[in-house]
C-alpha cells in the first residue's frame, strides 16, 4: 500500500489514446474482404466477445486497442451488419450510397459522399 493514499501500488495503465478515423454516416471498404458499408456506431477500442474475437484466424486478427466499427454492411450476395477494426478500413466515398435495408431506419438520406443521421437518433 502506498502511505499517501489507501490506495494499492499497482496502478492500471490507461488505454492508448486512439483517434477514430471515420465517423457515423461515413462509407467505408474492408481492406481485405469485398463488402462496403455505412458506418452507424463507433467503439473506441474493441466491445465484442473474446469469443468472436477468437474465431478470426490469428493471420488477420485485428489488435483490442483502436476503434472498431459497427456498420450496415453489403456485399455481392447480401446484406448484413459487420464489426470491423479501423486497420481494416478505407474510406469509400466515390462509389455511391450503400444498398441496406436499415438504411432508412437510421439515416435520411445520402450527399456529399455520406449518410446524414435521422433527427431522432442524434445527440
Amino acid at each position: 500500500m502506498n502511505k499517501a493514499s489507501a490506495l494499492p501500488d499497482t496502478h492500471l495503465a490507461a488505454p492508448p489514446i486512439v483517434h477514430a478515423r471515420f465517423t457515423v454516416g461515413d462509407v467505408v471498404r474492408h481492406r481485405l474482404f469485398d463488402f462496403r458499408g455505412v458506418v452507424f456506431d463507433v467503439d473506441p477500442v474493441f466491445a465484442n466477445s473474446e469469443e468472436w474475437y477468437e474465431a478470426i484466424p490469428e493471420e488477420v486478427r485485428p489488435r483490442k486497442d483502436q476503434p472498431f466499427y459497427h456498420l450496415l454492411a453489403e456485399n455481392a450476395d447480401s446484406s448484413y451488419v459487420a464489426y470491423v477494426s479501423q486497420q481494416n478500413l478505407i474510406a469509400d466515398d466515390e462509389a455511391g450510397p450503400v444498398s441496406h435495408p436499415a438504411i432508412n431506419g437510421i439515416f435520411e438520406d445520402y450527399r456529399d459522399g455520406r449518410y446524414q443521421l435521422r433527427r431522432e437518433h442524434r445527440h
